[in-house]
């Protein structure tokens, strides 16, 4: 019976949720459609989790980050950061892909629960290229804010600082 109420509530969660697109053809779409795409989910230590929060300037809500790898011929070429986090009542799972220096190249959103009138469009997502851990990005002061969804603008924002800490500390260091 357990089991039974908590399917009934990861179900709840995602009924009504809107799939834009898979991961792996964002990652396509971004770097090559001929790449390789592997996804691997990887969960913080302690002491990898602080400097993410405080990279990032958030509170984690979770110590798990799905990261996905663009390769061609086995070589990396690109990579993505899986972010899931609340819009307002429902959650939005938004990926953000990221070259071999740790500069986001593209933003998709991959799966969102609230109305669709409040999904940013590719325009407002497009002023994110180019950017990199030492840029600093704030709704209202860096990035301008969505009339009418400022929560959706709020939620991206934070989800690219969040994005590039993850990056930087699990796989910029690496390189």
């Amino acid at each position: 019976m357990r089991y039974l109420i908590v399917w009934l509530l990861i179900f709840y969660s995602v009924a009504g949720a809107v799939v834009l697109i898979s991961p792996f053809e964002a990652m396509r779409q971004t770097f090559a459609n001929e790449c390789t795409v592997t996804k691997k989910n990887t969960l913080l230590n302690k002491k990898q989790a602080a400097k993410v929060s405080g990279k990032a300037k958030l509170r984690l809500n979770t110590k798990i980050f799905r990261i996905y790898t663009a390769s061609i011929d086995g070589e990396p070429i690109g990579y993505g950061v899986l972010i899931t986090r609340k819009v307002r009542q429902k959650d939005a799972a938004v990926l953000y892909m990221m070259d071999l220096k740790g500069v986001l190249k593209g933003i998709e959103i991959i799966v969102f629960g609230e109305p669709p009138e409040y999904i940013p469009k590719n325009g407002y997502l497009k002023q994110f290229e180019d950017k990199s851990d030492g840029d600093m990005l704030r709704v209202g002061k860096d990035i301008p804010s969505i009339s009418g969804a400022t929560l959706s603008a709020r939620n991206i924002t934070d989800g690219a600082r969040l994005a590039l800490a993850v990056f930087d500390v699990l796989i910029g260091k690496r390189l």
